[in-house]
């Protein structure tokens, strides 16, 4: 080791506790009170921890074994912060705020040791920040795909609506991933609860293509495959123009013009019959 290193990490292991104070408060500026002060110590307390045993390298070989334990936190930081709602510029910009409190506490130290280091240790947290930025957008890209996959199951409900009869009702723009989901839950709730008869009601759908027909075709036949019987309910009156103009043969499918209507025919398919009782006296 030659004369003068490690003088900078000597420096802020001395000062660290200030440092993370003054570093808290120069990265919560921007945060604007999304974060408590105690918060924002504690994980920048604990980032500075990390990244003392490598604060005197430069950012050459960030993705190296002696980075790794930095990498991990740098990833879980911005995982939270992301899922937090924060954007990738407040992220980052917590790490860069530890620069202003370095400076601020290097300031009139003319030693060309500590220089040499203190640009060395900018280029690292530079190095850091840009490590942030990926993160941050891989773990948002991973938050999009989960919430893109609860808003399925949200939108794609299988509903007993009597003993032996299903109901999925479609709401909105169906795609063939979506359609796909509906062809998944309600064949596996057709084993469940043994149900011999499922309604597709696509009362709320706006348009259907050739490829959404053949997805709901094909689950129409892979229902009857397990042995129940499929009715389509609600299709509206652009949506059978389209049907018919596209060509698309729905076959020995029946098909019901609402819900109501196909919960009476599924009944009947149970062998239970509704009669009308007369009314009650106010």
């Amino acid at each position: 080791m030659t004369a003068g290193q490690g003088r900078l990490s000597d420096l802020l292991r001395e000062h660290g506790d200030s440092l993370v104070a003054r570093w808290a408060e120069l990265a919560g500026a921007g945060l604007r009170g999304r974060t408590t002060t105690t918060e924002l110590q504690r994980d920048l307390g604990e980032l500075f921890t990390t990244l003392l045993p490598v604060a005197d390298e430069s950012a050459d070989g960030l993705d190296g074994d002696r980075h790794r334990e930095l990498r991990a936190f740098l990833a879980d930081l911005s995982r939270n912060r992301a899922r937090q709602g924060f954007s990738p510029a407040e992220t980052a910009s917590s790490v860069f705020a530890l620069k202003q409190a370095v400076f601020e506490l290097t300031e009139g130290n003319d030693d060309p040791a500590v220089f040499r280091q203190l640009m060395a240790f900018s280029g690292l947290l530079d190095g850091l920040g840009l490590w942030t930025f990926e993160t941050y957008a891989s773990a948002r890209e991973e938050i999009i795909r989960e919430q893109s996959e609860q808003l399925l199951e949200l939108t794609t409900p299988v509903v007993k609506l009597w003993e032996g009869v299903l109901a999925v009702p479609l709401v909105g723009t169906l795609d063939s991933a979506r359609t796909q989901v509906v062809m998944e839950k309600l064949l596996e709730a057709l084993v469940e609860t043994s149900s011999q008869h499922a309604i597709i009601d696509i009362t709320g759908v706006l348009a259907v293509d050739t490829q959404v027909a053949q997805h709901l075709l094909k689950t129409v036949v892979a229902a009857r495959l397990m042995g129940a019987e499929c009715t389509i309910s609600g299709i509206r009156p652009q949506i059978a123009q389209t049907i018919v103009a596209l060509g698309i043969e729905f076959g020995d499918i029946t098909t019901k013009a609402t819900l109501a209507d196909a919960l009476r025919h599924a009944l009947r398919f149970e062998g239970v019959e509704l009669v009308r009782g007369e009314k009650r006296p106010a």
